[in-house]
């Protein structure tokens, strides 16, 4: 089981590589660097800022060279950024929108992104693509397993149900990042880690 992944916001803030270093101390398994705006440089100098002994545990979105540059621990592909670097080895993720594309992509990656499973935090108007019932029928037919990680409105009173039902894991955004200061971060996550487990 994956267990509990971090997607960083698009945009960057002051200490968001103090919360970095402090999600991995508190038992974070994987970041996901997803800054789709951002130059190579940009991303690169947050990336040089958080500890390198998490690097194997950091995936990036855009910029995929960086996880060969830095050992990091996968890239995550979607439709923006569909293809797999040349001779990488490391991990491979994928964002899915429908269980066919869960169907079609989880066989051939280290676990893919399901989404939205509920209203999102973090962006308007995207709301969710399932009832409880297909996730359950889905869970049940095999197609949604401990490669599958929920993502989408998840909050410390839905993420057991996500668990029950059969994800390996759930990946957080809108609701961890929202207050934006250090500490009520990590509160955020160890209420979220509590959830899970």
């Amino acid at each position: 089981m994956i267990g509990l992944i971090a997607i960083t916001l698009p945009g960057f803030f002051d200490t968001e590589a103090q919360c970095i270093n402090a999600l991995f101390a508190s038992g974070l398994s994987m970041l996901h660097l997803r800054k789709p705006e951002a130059n190579f440089i940009d991303v690169e100098r947050l990336l040089l800022s958080v500890d390198r002994r998490y690097y194997q545990r950091i995936a990036v979105h855009y910029h995929h060279e960086l996880a060969i540059k830095h050992s990091l621990g996968g890239v995550h592909l979607s439709a923006s950024a569909p293809a797999v670097p040349q001779n990488w080895k490391g991990r491979v993720s994928r964002s899915c929108h429908s269980l066919t594309e869960v169907e079609q992509h989880s066989p051939h990656c280290s676990y893919v992104f399901l989404s939205p499973i509920y209203n999102s935090i973090s962006k308007q108007n995207y709301n969710s693509n399932f009832t409880l019932s297909e996730l359950q029928t889905a869970a049940i037919q095999g197609i949604i397993n401990d490669k599958v990680i929920a993502l989408g409105g998840i909050t410390t009173d839905n993420i057991t149900t996500l668990r029950n039902i059969g994800f390996g894991g759930a990946a957080l955004l809108g609701g961890l990042w929202i207050s934006g200061e250090p500490q009520k971060i990590i509160k955020r996550f160890e209420q979220y880690k509590a959830a899970w487990h």
